[in-house]
């Protein structure tokens, strides 16, 4: 099972963004693979402490994590060996401050402040039916993604000379100030374009369509976003591809209707069945499936079908059915129906006599979220 966020950072869920930050930092630091040379249990920690930090130094996905765990970031996230130890340096490094010599201490050829650029995020919409979400789901879907040209090469910066920064000496009244910044050139990369097809654009990339996989595990909701790392458009020269950012949609149920992880299904009867009983098919996700009611059975009962609900996204069990009974009364009547009702009117058999195990409204919104 997935260690949770707060245990790997060691923090309590009410830690602030500086105390999440401050304790990141204090973890990449003692795990960090300058410190911990061939040590790949010390790299799998510093792997999880970037994956713990990048979601709670993200108020929207610590949202998330907070109500749905680890499975809010199900088919993405780098915990799962999404994202390597580039993609940790390119977006942390600078947490690291001066503790490795200049933030990247020559891990992975960073020396010298050299960095890898990451391709731009792509975003798409996914929709699934009920019966999708209550099982979960492999979607195949294309996606048009900006991929390094064939044919095109790469060439040492002329400006940095490769090392991704420059260097600048100013006068100032307390003397000579070095400082350094990212090269303007190369964006930091250290590399620029030597030759380009004529169908790539200024970076050398090109735009092709790809189809991606993407698992959707049970449970998901509206409005939810996955991640699938890697799959968004590529990085120019050595640079690192971005990430397919998929937002969940869910297709209205004809008969179903859901909250959080139980389903609700109204079923409607005439009198005579509620008087007689029967047998009545429902939907549910798994197909139909045939239900008793008993003779007598009251208007606004609700009948409980067990595991036959919503899988749980956190993995906590199965939500339930429930099935609301309404005894449908008739509008209007021919003469033979209305005599037989005014005879029933003042029969003592229908006088209405609720029993103490009949609940009331109150009592069964009651039990619903029980």
């Amino acid at each position: 099972m997935k260690q949770d966020f707060y245990e790997i950072l060691g923090i309590s869920k009410s830690a602030t963004a500086a105390e999440i930050k401050k304790a990141y930092r204090k973890k990449a630091i003692e795990f960090h693979p300058d410190k911990n040379p061939g040590d790949a249990e010390a790299e799998e920690m510093f792997k999880k402490a970037a994956e713990a930090y990048e979601v709670l130094s993200d108020p929207d996905k610590k949202a998330r994590y907070d109500q749905y765990g680890h499975a809010a970031f199900e088919g993405g996230g780098f915990g799962g060996g999404g994202m390597n130890m580039d993609d940790i340096f390119s977006q942390f490094g600078d947490i690291f401050g001066s503790a490795f010599g200049g933030g990247f201490g020559g891990f992975g050829g960073f020396s010298g402040g050299q960095r890898r650029m990451k391709g731009s995020n792509l975003r798409i919409r996914v929709s699934l039916t009920l019966e999708e979400i209550a099982h979960g789901v492999e979607k195949k879907v294309k996606v048009k993604r900006k991929k390094q040209a064939a044919g095109v090469t790469y060439k040492t910066c002329t400006t940095c000379n490769g090392a991704g920064q420059v260097t600048k000496i100013t006068n100032t009244i307390l003397g000579r100030m070095q400082t350094a910044a990212t090269c303007n050139s190369c964006g930091g990369s250290g590399q620029i374009i030597d030759k380009r097809p004529k169908d790539a654009d200024a970076q050398g990339l090109k735009m092709a369509e790809e189809t991606v996989s993407i698992k959707i595990p049970p449970g998901v909701e509206q409005g939810m976003q996955l991640k699938v790392s890697g799959k968004g458009n590529e990085a120019p020269g050595n640079g690192i591809s971005g990430d397919l950012l998929v937002a969940i949609e869910t297709k209205e149920h004809p008969t179903l209707k859901r909250e959080g992880d139980n389903l609700h299904y109204d079923l409607y009867i005439s009198i005579s069945d509620a008087i007689l009983g029967t047998t009545k098919e429902i939907d549910t996700v798994t197909g139909q499936v045939r239900i008793k009611l008993e003779a007598g059975i009251q208007s606004g009962k609700i009948l409980r079908l067990r595991g036959k609900g919503i899988t749980s996204i956190n993995g906590y069990g199965t939500g339930d059915l429930l099935v609301h009974v309404n005894v449908w009364t008739p509008k209007e009547l021919n003469k033979e129906q209305r005599e037989f009702f005014e005879k029933m009117r003042n029969s003592e058999n229908f006088e209405p006599k609720p029993e103490k195990s009949d609940k009331s409204f109150f009592e069964k919104v009651k039990d619903m979220f029980s």
